[in-house]
């Protein structure tokens, strides 16, 4: 009895250690969890070699890189637990950046990113076009304020390219002042032809930049009435729909990220992404019928993959909630 009691003892021992440990690194951002997940344009192409950065909110000197493979795959293991922002960056293309949480725990869902491609009118010719493609650069690099300085430079000298107040706009959004942004955007408005198309998808998308900007200042009826202006333009967009519904989940906005999602569905109704996000914001909502609904149509659309294995295991849980 006396070395059973002892046995039990030192395996105790061993747990308590091994939590211990499990805490240490977490808080130093090391540990067993992984992150996986596809980077893809807006026509649902993957995109190769984008660069995937994670820092780790609790110590930000914490930060784990990748790129992605030729099918916009990637994965960082060795994760600790805690909160993580996630930044995606691609040439010619507009960073993109969420805070996520990282379970050692439970299994982690796939993060599928979509990248908006940078604005760029037809300039060739251009007079001062290397000005243009250093500020392109530097606005992949992050570097806004570096961006700005040759954009306008490349305005000045090309003053018909009014275009390029959209880039410069989105330097100023990602910057934080939307005020500025707002100025920006609507200049482009002010000049589109809507007589082309690509006159018309250039304003959807000033539009939808727009609306973004007053989401992001928490005027949720502005941003409505903006985005829906858009998807007016261009009602068969399904991935400005799907880009909104996106804007929605990450601020929480659950209700109007559900109408967005469905609105991809509707335009697109055999993209298996679409439905996955449908599924993740009724699972947020707890409403457990209409998360196993869309969920089940995903798997319909899309059997078998690292995201499928994922489902089918949030189906069982929903499956076990019921019956508790």
């Amino acid at each position: 009895m006396n070395k059973f009691k002892s046995l039990f003892f030192i395996i105790f021992l061993i747990c308590i250690y091994f939590l211990l440990n499990l805490l240490v690194y977490s808080q130093a951002g090391r540990g067993i969890a992984r992150i996986s997940g596809k980077v893809l344009d807006e026509e649902g192409n993957p995109i190769q070699s984008a660069k995937i950065t994670l820092i780790f909110l609790q110590n930000e000197d914490v930060i784990r890189e990748t790129k992605s493979d030729k099918k916009g795959k990637w994965s960082i293991m060795g994760l600790g637990s805690g909160q993580w922002r996630l930044e995606v960056s691609a040439e010619g293309y507009i960073p993109y950046q969420k805070v996520i949480f990282v379970s050692q725990i439970e299994k982690n869902p796939t993060i599928v990113v979509t990248l908006k491609k940078i604005e760029k009118p037809d300039i060739k010719g251009a007079k001062g076009i290397e000005l243009f493609d250093k500020a392109s650069i530097l606005f992949e690099e992050k570097k806004y304020e570096e961006a700005i300085k040759y954009f306008q430079k490349f305005l000045d000298k090309n003053p018909e390219f009014y275009q390029i107040h959209f880039n410069i706009g989105n330097c100023y959004k990602e910057l934080g002042e939307f005020e500025k942004a707002l100025e920006e955007y609507n200049i482009v408005l002010e000049n589109i032809n809507i007589d082309k198309e690509e006159g018309i998808k250039t304003k959807a998308k000033t539009l939808a930049a727009i609306g973004e900007c007053y989401l992001i200042k928490d005027d949720l009826n502005s941003a409505q009435n903006y985005f829906k202006k858009s998807l007016e333009l261009n009602p068969k967009d399904e991935i400005l729909a799907y880009n909104v519904g996106e804007i929605y989940f990450a601020h929480q906005k659950l209700d109007e990220a559900i109408k967005y999602y469905e609105l991809a569905c509707q335009i697109k109704s055999d993209w298996s992404d679409a439905y996955y996000k449908l599924g993740l914001v009724y699972l947020n909502k707890a409403d457990y019928s209409k998360a196993k609904e869309n969920f089940e149509k995903f798997l319909e659309l899309e059997p078998d993959t690292e995201r499928s294995a994922n489902v089918k295991n949030i189906l069982t849980y929903i499956e076990k909630m019921k019956k508790d």
